[in-house]
């Protein structure tokens, strides 16, 4: 009996399932969760802002003294400069604006990741040396989008979805001028990098770069001994890769990778 036209079924079938499997993964990728979160974002600020008072300028690379620095969107109106990050996670979301690290929790599984605040704390930082505004004139703005709740209480500047937009429509007081509006738009056009995918490519480099630095001397925040390097196994966050305490599970101190 020949099989020839059953195996050329079977593999017609299975040729199917290599780019749907290869879907599933970006799906769950965090490029793909970072991309998804900045349209949300794009698209609300088009529909809910006065477009006549309300610039948008998003995924502005801008360069450093060590390399560059990413920003999702930056929002340029009369009534100040508000840089825009977003964060696509899951879960119970615990912090405050002091702690260094947060933590997303999805039933029992546990997860620390760098307070929002502080990592747009250097692009605020960066962006006004680039302008030259005084801190009144620029407002930091975290914005989570996906399935998450705060069970703690966060700072006003700390949102859900559209909570951004009723955040920046709080802020009333002119604090520049029409000419000082226009000249801020053309110093962030004129300074940013070049969009393309060797600019981000090389952020992303020297972002990992700065990752490795600070991992050499990695160690546990809880019992202060030494971390390796895991994958998680199973959950949402399945594929990442965290340090965990070389005493587990003796010590369960870990240390997210961002």
């Amino acid at each position: 009996m020949d099989f020839t036209p059953i195996i050329n079924q079977v593999l017609s079938m299975l040729w199917w399932l290599v780019p749907l499997a290869i879907l599933g993964v970006l799906i769950k990728s965090p490029w793909f969760k970072g991309v998804v979160g900045e349209f949300i974002v794009n698209v609300s600020s088009k529909l809910f802002l006065d477009k006549e008072k309300y610039y948008l300028i998003k995924n502005v690379t801008l360069p450093t003294d060590d390399g560059s620095t990413q920003i999702d969107h930056i929002i340029i109106s009369k009534y100040g400069v508000f840089v825009v990050e977003t964060k696509n996670i899951k879960g119970w979301i615990f912090g405050n604006a002091h702690q260094k690290m947060w933590t997303q929790q999805i039933y029992k599984y546990k997860n620390k990741f760098q307070n929002p605040l502080h990592q747009n704390y250097k692009h605020t930082k960066v962006l006004g040396e680039l302008l030259g505004l005084s801190e009144n004139q620029l407002f930091s703005v975290v914005v989570f989008v996906g399935d998450s709740t705060f069970k703690t209480e966060m700072p006003e500047n700390i949102t859900y979805g559209k909570g951004y937009i009723r955040f920046i429509k709080s802020k009333t007081q002119s604090k520049l001028s029409e000419s000082e509006v226009i000249s801020v738009i053309h110093k962030i056009e004129s300074g940013r990098l070049i969009p393309s995918f060797k600019t981000n490519r090389e952020h992303v480099k020297h972002v990992k770069e700065n990752i490795a630095k600070k991992l050499v001397s990695q160690t546990c925040p809880k019992c202060g001994g030494e971390m390796v390097l895991r994958k998680v196994k199973k959950g949402q966050n399945i594929g990442n890769k965290f340090w965990g305490c070389s005493k587990f599970p003796k010590c369960r101190g870990i240390v997210n990778i961002t």
